[in-house]
């Protein structure tokens, strides 16, 4: 039988492993533009603009764009003041022979969980569930701006997976209070 520490040493290692892949590999035609994925989604920027112009409209695109700011706002509490104080996992060393064309600034917070990616995941959630067709698009552009951290050299890919998994569970709740009130609001 493995105990706890075996398993989690075993899946640090893979995780070390999958980001020293990734920064090995030449990708000159995807850097810039992961490279821009990753700096506007910095402060949830392309999420709060995209909620923006879709308060623009009336009815559910409105309560979609309250729903994602709300779940937003949610996630990057979660990740950045409980995950990341709570697990403390330092950053990434970029290896010395990644292209520096890639990289964005590195972060003085930790590495675990990806705020970013857990704020966009829970955008897009939040958002699909009062607009369905809106779901595909930015759950594709949430994995964008995941793998945009970890190609840039700032997250391990556990930390994006992490944070992929705390931005779901926000958009859960907030989708679940925000029912269970419109329920309250109708009856009352």
């Amino acid at each position: 039988m493995y105990s706890t520490h075996d398993v989690l040493r075993d899946l640090t290692a893979v995780d070390h492993a999958l980001y020293l892949a990734v920064a090995g590999t030449e990708t000159p035609a995807l850097d810039r533009g992961l490279r821009l994925i990753s700096a506007a989604a910095d402060h949830s920027k392309i999420s709060l603009t995209l909620a923006g112009l879709m308060t623009l409209r009336r009815g559910r695109a409105r309560r979609a764009a309250l729903h994602g700011v709300a779940a937003v706002a949610t996630a990057s509490a979660v990740a950045n003041l409980v995950g990341k104080h709570l697990v403390r996992r330092p950053r990434p060393v970029r290896a010395a022979e990644t292209n520096p064309e890639r990289h964005v600034p590195m972060p003085d917070s930790a590495s675990f969980p990806s705020g970013h990616t857990a704020s966009a995941f829970a955008f897009a959630l939040a958002v699909g569930s009062v607009l369905p067709a809106a779901a595909m698009p930015l759950g594709a552009l949430a994995l964008a701006v995941g793998y945009s951290r970890v190609h840039t050299g700032v997250h391990y890919p556990g930390d994006v997976a992490a944070g992929a998994v705390v931005g779901i569970a926000c958009a859960a709740v907030v989708s679940a209070v925000a029912s269970r009130w419109a329920t309250h609001a109708r009856n009352a």
